[in-house]
């Protein structure tokens, strides 16, 4: 198996390769086509492909040498109004040399972080420079931008990849590596980073790094640090069943000798609800319960006590279904 980051080395580098959003990669075809681009404003959830997609459209602009015609900054880390007055500044002012394109491209990741006074002035660079550089700013919310400079861009909106999707890069991925991944591990990634494709890979190669050779279910949840859902589903079931005092324990387990945290496990107990084969009506029910104990949580009170007080509810609610 590789040693560096896989996110790095199955990152797309073109267009073609970008992961789903058809709609927005035709879209940004036909600029590099065109061999011109508007300002940009990238916005959606993270871990899917808002900065790939920039660098894969750079690449396909300007050819191997790309980077010699970007620069990347990072608004959280710099997100003062002296960034934009001196690194923006001075990137955007010259046009680059050697290439057929007669602009550069500033990529502002989170941009939705910038302070108020460096929006403005970044509006006021945007509209002076735009002869010699373009802007792409990334964010995860358009609110956040001021009106100013979400007129001057074309707006993509990014959704969360679809599962097929994510199953399929992870299944590419493993297979490049020589992991041998199973079903239920795969599941589990999924589950884990709800349409986050960064980080599903990322839990790939940690898992992946563990001893026993293959992944599973229990491997990944391992490595996280969370709790497997086939133990709460188990929980739950005694506890519905009846079976109070065997749930109880089962619930120290998990906090106790595992060190799990109480929210986590709340988490698991309302996602296995939701999968429970019982009357809808019901599922409300108990849901209307989780909400409960998880304010109370919330308010800083013991989780050992809350989930227990919450899986003897369970208990007394699987007694008046069985009537």
């Amino acid at each position: 198996m590789s040693i560096e980051l896989w996110t790095e080395k199955y990152r797309p580098r073109t267009l073609d390769e970008v992961v789903d959003h058809e709609e927005v990669i035709s879209r940004l075809k036909r600029f590099v086509e065109e061999r011109n681009i508007p300002h940009l404003l990238f916005v959606g959830p993270a871990g899917v492909g808002k900065t790939t997609t920039i660098l894969a459209l750079a690449q396909d602009l300007y050819g191997p040498g790309y980077m010699n015609f970007i620069l990347e900054l990072n608004a959280s880390d710099e997100r003062g109004i002296n960034v934009i007055r001196e690194k923006v500044k001075f990137f955007a002012r010259t046009a680059p040399m050697r290439s057929e394109v007669p602009f550069k491209i500033l990529i502002m990741d989170e941009a939705d972080s910038l302070t108020a006074a460096a929006q403005h002035a970044l509006r006021r660079t945007m509209e002076r420079y735009t002869k010699t550089c373009r802007f792409c700013l990334i964010g995860n919310y358009s609110e956040n931008i001021i009106e100013p400079i979400q007129s001057r861009c074309s707006v993509f909106r990014f959704g969360h990849l679809s599962e097929r999707d994510i199953r399929e890069r992870i299944r590419y991925i493993a297979d490049c590596e020589g992991v041998k991944l199973l079903e239920s591990g795969l599941d589990a990634i999924l589950e884990a980073s709800r349409g986050d494709l960064r980080k599903a890979i990322n839990i790939l190669q940690t898992a992946a790094a563990s001893k026993g050779g293959y992944v599973d279910e229990d491997v990944v949840f391992s490595v996280l640090g969370r709790v497997s859902p086939k133990e709460v589903r188990q929980m739950l079931l005694l506890s519905l069943e009846g079976r109070f005092l065997e749930a109880r324990e089962a619930l120290r387990r998990l906090l106790l000798e595992e060190g799990l945290a109480g929210e986590d496990i709340l988490r698991q107990i309302y996602s296995q609800v939701l999968r429970l084969q019982i009357p809808e009506s019901w599922k409300v029910r108990l849901s209307e319960m989780i909400g409960e104990i998880d304010y109370r949580l919330t308010q800083g009170a013991r989780p050992e006590i809350q989930l227990g007080a919450l899986l003897a509810k369970l208990a007394l609610a699987g007694e008046e279904m069985r009537r």
